[in-house]
């Protein structure tokens, strides 16, 4: 799991993005080493609606790990989260998933 505000930066700074409607992923891949990490912006509103966001992510990803590459995984929530559709969610990640080329 990726805890430090370091680790998030040196993600943020040397990894690849790729955003959709609902989810942005930050991806950078490491052998040997398969970490994630979920954000949510205030922008997104109260600390409850911010929870709500990081297990909806966490939900989805669970679903999608072991087809996964190694490396250092950070999903940021988007406002359209909370519009989405939990069919629209799975799109979105697989989107993301596939653009970065993380499935093995």
């Amino acid at each position: 799991m990726v805890k430090t505000h370091k680790e998030f930066s040196y993600v943020y700074n040397k990894g690849k993005n790729q955003h959709s409607s609902s989810v942005v992923l930050f991806f950078l891949p490491q052998s040997g080493v398969h970490k994630v990490g979920f954000t949510a912006t205030k922008k997104l509103g109260n600390a409850v609606r911010r929870n709500r966001a990081k297990r909806r992510l966490r939900a989805v990803f669970c679903e999608y790990s072991p087809s996964l590459k190694n490396g250092i995984y950070i999903f940021v929530a988007k406002v359209g989260l909370f519009d989405a559709s939990s069919e629209k969610l799975h799109n979105d990640f697989k989107k993301v998933l596939s653009r970065a080329k993380t499935f093995a």
